[in-house]
């Protein structure tokens, strides 16, 4: 498929820039609880349901979920941590203005990261850069590795825990461009899941977030298991694609970790011909990796640049709950493989027409099977 086939009209005030809640009202109708909320319940966004098979579409609010599962089905979501990715700083000598955006630590001992910088062409090998309001904190440019990309060696005298500490205090939430307007300090509690315990992700899992204690006790008493695997997200999620055959995208890769607990529920399910949910295009993609073409997964832990769209024959989910994405994303494209590219693209024109909003702080989607 090409790259125009993913493209729909998308109102810019249907973008959500803040989460949003929805009630019944006396009628029996979805209303808004309140709007432009950072505070507003995680799970009372608004879900729209699709059967793929039959095309049918239910309009639910996301703590109705539990409803969808028996005894013996599988949750699986993703416990990535996001960390405060970014910086602002000045540069050397001329005080200008930049930008850094964590992505990664290289090296602990040394204090090597891979970031972005902003503006990219001001930024060379040797620069020194300086972040504080007192400037207290240092970093040389060591290497060019991407046109925005550098590797960065941070001076620093101290422990790695007092520097990890010292360096995510000077950095803000990394929300997604889509978002248009500045991090503020309940975005630190929202852009992150309650059960992230894994650090090293910039780009929180959208549809995990909308989970609360409740809605996943709930779950457990519908009879169904739950469990976590790990995708730390990169930026290139967010990336646009620039070319219209979707065989020449490159994914940049991802760590992801599948562990033996995840394994043996996961198989378990399997056999017994139960619901196995992927909550979020991560966690997809990461089961797909860790599966093999008999449909059970193994441990796993390393890396993944899996690009799903179109056709594609999965071997591991059967349900997929993801919020509803931007045109053309890679998320987008993750859908319409798993659900049928006619289908979901009938789903997201049901979901304009009652003004559902997307992107990461927007509404979900939930493909079932049947």
């Amino acid at each position: 498929m090409k790259l125009s086939q993913f493209k729909f009209r998308l109102p810019q005030e249907l973008i959500a820039h803040y989460p949003s809640s929805y009630m019944y009202d006396e009628n029996g109708k979805i209303v808004f609880k309140s709007k432009d909320d950072l505070l507003a319940d995680r799970d009372e966004c608004r879900l729209l349901v699709l059967h793929a098979k039959s095309g049918d579409i239910e309009h639910r609010i996301f703590k109705e979920l539990y409803k969808y599962f028996d005894e013996g089905d599988l949750v699986v979501l993703n416990d990535a941590q996001v960390f405060p990715a970014v910086m602002g700083g000045n540069k050397e000598k001329t005080n200008a203005r930049i930008e850094v955006f964590l992505l990664r630590e290289l090296n602990p001992r040394l204090k090597l990261w891979d970031v972005l910088v902003e503006p990219a062409r001001k930024i060379r090998v040797g620069n020194k850069l300086y972040f504080g309001p007192d400037n207290s904190l240092v970093a040389e440019v060591i290497d060019n590795t991407t046109a925005r990309g550098r590797t960065v060696r941070f001076l620093y005298d101290g422990t790695h825990e007092e520097f990890k500490r010292d360096l995510f205090a000077l950095g803000t939430t990394p929300l997604p461009k889509h978002i248009h307007r500045s991090p503020e300090p309940e975005d630190a509690e929202r852009f992150q899941t309650i059960f992230a315990s894994k650090e090293g992700a910039v780009v929180a899992p959208a549809a995990s977030c909308n989970f609360t204690r409740e809605l996943l006790k709930r779950i457990e008493i519908a009879g169904a298991n739950y469990t976590f695997v790990t995708l730390y997200s990169s930026v290139s999620m967010f990336n646009e694609i620039d070319v219209e055959d979707l065989t020449k995208h490159k994914m940049e890769s991802e760590q992801i970790e599948v562990n033996d607990k995840v394994c043996d529920l996961f198989n378990e399910a399997s056999r017994n011909g139960k619901k196995i949910c992927a909550v979020g295009t991560t966690v997809l993609r990461t089961l797909e990796s860790a599966a093999t073409a008999k449909g059970i997964i193994k441990p796993f832990s390393g890396w993944t640049n899996r690009f799903i769209f179109p056709p594609y024959d999965f071997n591991a989910a059967n349900c997929l709950i993801s919020n509803l994405q931007l045109p053309q994303s890679v998320m987008f494209m993750n859908q319409c493989a798993f659900g049928g590219y006619r289908k979901v693209m009938d789903a997201y024109s049901a979901a304009l027409r009652e003004e559902y909003r997307f992107g990461f702080y927007g509404d979900a989607i939930m493909i079932l099977p049947d």
